[in-house]
């Protein structure tokens, strides 16, 4: 499902919050000033910030909101510290937002405060952790706690987690808290969410398996439950149901290496609760059964992926939709194409109904060429065709300081279901492409890429061109344009080019960049989730730092 998301409240929390943050950082502020002052442990840390500058285009709709007509510039920032010493780890990270328009594209966003921080201690094969927990249990199918700054995703568990080594080929965690709400810097959702996770690593004669089973229990909160309750009340008498507080969900996993071969497979089911579907909400159990199959040796390597998905909606709660509360991330069976115009349709994994299939074929006869075949495969479990890919590309190494890469995707996208533009047809592209890497000396490379991608549908055909120059390890440049060659009269009036100069600069740890930015409407993915985009226009400056 494409995600659309609306403005929040950030920053806002009680004075008792206030002054246990401030009390939480100025302990671990002045735990890192000692270590720094007698030598002791290690202390490191990262900033990573981002800044817009907003130029007004009506010509491609980058217009019409308080970003372009009011704030005209704003931006995020994160300052992470660690602190090691003798087992002991201390984390705290600040999370600023000025004028922000990464939670939501079209509107400004501002807060501060401490967006995470934690304690954790090892002691003889049990570590403690309290604060904001990143894990997970398999994949993540049945519960993930992760980031992901593209998108703003922030889903840490806050409160304790246990992990104990009882050998060496046996550890369990467990684990209890709240989610952090991604709309604000500071507060967190009202369900409590439990877990617990066991996991093995054994030889068995000359095979390998890492086997896992998982538990996980949500308990909603009162006012979560009337807010559900409400929505029963005023539905159809026929359709009324009694919701429960609790869900539970179990997952079982193993990972099996033999020789060349490798083989995943995890089956997750939960419990009958209250999700959201066909907007409306209704009481269901759900699972999910995914697995991929590897095989590689010399010249050969083969990957099958499944996926099985039904009603496996997992949430803080059903008041929560698009990127809220989200507890788990489900594994995506499309490959995310990383040409520009292969990646405007990239399909979301489906946690409602999907069943998906895909396998990739490499093929290397030398060292010098190698050929991939892949095809995808995705329906919903109602038969309803959502997403084909075929895609082959070749790579030739053969000529002196030349890479010369080529290739062709054929691809059929259910924009209805993945955009939500209710009565558009599926998109049927064909997308040739190109790329030229020509190694004009040890630390100095010209990068060519071209692509053109023939649809009637959506905006129409289009037609990519970037170069692209490099001077190891410090300076990178390029150019590109992104050109609507022949548009969709119904929704393009007259063709478009969208202009990209970049230019990035490296000093060490540390990276600056800056762009002059005019972007499409479409989807951005990030690890197989993915949100729906307005079109851009402006500058971008960017800096990674590491210390």
């Amino acid at each position: 499902m494409p995600i659309f998301r609306k403005e929040a409240n950030f920053g806002k929390f009680s004075d008792n919050q206030a002054f246990v943050m401030r009390k939480i950082t100025f302990l671990l502020l002045l735990s890192l000033a000692a270590s720094r002052s007698y030598g002791q442990g290690t202390l490191s840390g990262d900033l990573m910030m981002n800044v817009n500058f907003f130029d007004r285009d009506t010509a491609i709709n980058a217009s019409n909101n308080p970003l372009y007509d009011n704030t005209l510039s704003g931006g995020e920032a994160w300052l992470t510290l660690r602190y090691n010493y003798k087992g002991f780890t201390a984390f705290v990270r600040a999370d600023a937002f000025h004028n922000s328009n990464l939670y939501n594209p079209t509107a400004a966003l501002s807060g501060f405060g401490i967006g995470a921080w934690s304690l954790s201690k090892e002691y003889k094969g049990l570590t403690i952790t309290g604060g904001y927990i990143y894990d997970q249990i398999g994949s993540g199918i049945l519960f993930r706690a992760y980031e992901d700054r593209g998108l703003l995703i922030d889903n840490a568990l806050v409160g304790i987690h246990l992990k104990y080594k009882l050998n060496d080929h046996l550890s369990v965690k467990g684990f209890t808290g709240q989610q952090k709400d991604v709309s604000t810097i500071t507060q967190r959702y009202a369900p409590i969410i439990k877990g617990f996770n066991a996991e093995g690593d054994f030889n068995i004669g000359k095979a390998h398996i890492v086997p896992g089973v998982g538990l996980l229990n949500r308990t909603l909160d009162p006012n979560s439950m009337s807010s559900i309750v409400g929505t029963i009340n005023s539905m159809p008498v026929t359709d009324r149901f009694v919701p429960k507080y609790n869900m539970y969900g179990y997952s079982v996993y193993n990972t099996l290496t033999l020789g060349d071969l490798s083989w995943y497979v995890e089956g997750s089911y939960k419990s009958t609760e209250t999700i959201l579907k066909d907007n409306s909400l209704h009481a269901v159990d759900g699972n999910v059964v995914f697995t991929t199959v590897g095989y590689a040796q010399k010249g050969i390597a083969v990957n099958l992926t499944g996926k099985r998905t039904e009603n496996y909606v997992m949430r803080t709660s059903p008041n929560e939709v698009l990127l809220r509360g989200m507890m788990n991330w489900q594994p995506i069976v499309a490959r995310l194409r990383p040409q520009r115009l292969m990646a405007r349709y990239t399909p979301a994994s489906q946690d409602i109904s999907e069943i998906a299939g895909g396998g990739d074929i490499l093929i290397a006869p030398n060292d010098d060429i190698s050929l991939t075949f892949t095809y995808t495969h995705i329906d919903g479990l109602n038969a309803v065709k959502l997403y084909r890919e075929g895609y082959f590309e070749g790579e030739y190494r053969g000529l002196d300081r030349w890479i010369i890469t080529g290739g062709v995707q054929v691809m059929e996208y259910n924009q209805e279901v993945y955009q939500v533009k209710p009565g558009v047809p599926i998109v049927k592209s064909v997308t040739p492409f190109a790329e030229i890497i020509y190694k004009i000396t040890k630390n100095k490379s010209l990068r060519t890429q071209l692509e053109y991608q023939a649809t009637k549908q959506d905006f129409g055909s289009w037609a990519f061109a970037l170069l692209e120059f490099n001077i190891a390890p410090r300076w990178s440049f390029s150019a590109s344009d992104m050109y609507n060659v022949i548009p969709n009269k119904a929704k393009v009036s007259d063709p478009k080019h969208y202009y990209n100069f970049f230019v990035a600069h490296t000093i060490g740890s540390h990276r600056f960049t800056a762009a002059y930015v005019k972007q499409v409407e479409g989807i951005n993915c990030t690890g197989g989730v993915c949100r729906y985009e307005p079109a851009f226009s402006g500058v971008r400056f960017g800096i990674t730092s590491t210390f």
